[in-house]
């Protein structure tokens, strides 16, 4: 069986990795192969520095990849193969997985040390017997996409450019957890989640959000941060008012999609104060 292999991590599956993968999609149409995704299980900064900070949980991300057509997706364990060279790496490709063709992004890289890229497969193609696809840049409104890129739009907190990137909005999602019921008493009950520790972290402050609950839309507004003018707590939470939405979300896991920051966070100096922001906030997200 002839596959068309698909090389890279795509965290996030952003518009340029949409490119890359489409090519081996449409490549295998043509040429009765069958497109796979050879990747990897974690990221390699995990390796090196101990951490990792996904734009999407793992999962997430690859179940998008099969949605676009991939076929099969193979975790290689990225240990057992830093040591290996280039050349040896993509002749391990070759005799594992007989490729018909391969496809990367332009600024692809493999092998110890990152020395292999877009070159050294091209180059190698015809000794190999494989086609080489080799996506150039995509870009949006002038901004060369990736996953770098837009992880740096959501911690400067622009939310709206990171999702152009990504064609799809950024969101996080948890398990809803009980609170001290403060926003109830301010007249705007939230629903309260751990922001996930694999996921970049956005600034702290207030988001316009969306939600699906039993498939319902809803429009939201979030605050993410340490509560200042409550309490100051030590270990920030992600708040979500749900508008219109009238029911019992505790212990229920909910995903929240981020379209736009609306403010910084801030400490106000009466709880009336934060109830009269609060209701600007909550109109904003309404009208915009």
């Amino acid at each position: 069986m002839r596959r068309s292999l698909v090389l890279g991590f795509f965290d996030g599956v952003h518009t340029a990795h949409r490119a890359v993968i489409e090519s081996a999609v449409s490549y295998a149409g043509v040429q009765g192969t069958v497109p796979v995704l050879v990747t990897l299980k974690n990221s390699p900064a995990l390796y090196f520095t101990g951490k990792i900070e996904y734009i999407f949980k793992r999962e997430y991300s690859l179940s998008v990849i099969k949605n676009l057509g991939i076929n099969e997706i193979i975790e290689l364990d990225f240990e057992k193969f830093v040591s290996l060279s280039a050349v040896e790496f993509l002749e391990y490709l070759v005799k594992n997985y007989s490729p018909k063709s391969i496809s990367t992004g332009f600024n692809h890289t493999f092998g110890n040390n990152k020395s292999g890229n877009s070159k050294t497969l091209y180059e190698n193609q015809f000794k190999y017997g494989y086609d080489y696809i080799c996506v150039p840049e995509q870009f949006v409104d002038g901004d060369q996409i990736s996953s770098t890129k837009i992880k740096q739009f959501l911690k400067s907190g622009n939310i709206k450019q990171a999702n152009k990137m990504l064609q799809n909005e950024f969101f996080i999602e948890g398990k809803v957890e009980h609170g001290k019921q403060l926003g109830r008493t301010l007249g705007f009950p939230t629903a309260n989640i751990k922001y996930p520790d694999s996921i970049v972290k956005i600034p702290y402050g207030v988001y316009k959000t969306n939600l699906e609950i039993d498939n319902k839309k809803y429009c939201g507004m979030m605050n993410w941060g340490v509560k200042p003018t409550i309490e100051n707590v030590s270990e920030p939470i992600a708040e979500v008012h749900i508008i219109n939405y009238k029911g019992d979300l505790y212990g229920r896991n909910i995903k929240i999609n981020i379209t736009d920051k609306i403010r910084d966070e801030k400490k106000f100096s009466t709880l009336d104060e934060l109830r009269i922001q609060i209701e600007k906030d909550v109109n904003l997200c309404l009208k915009s």
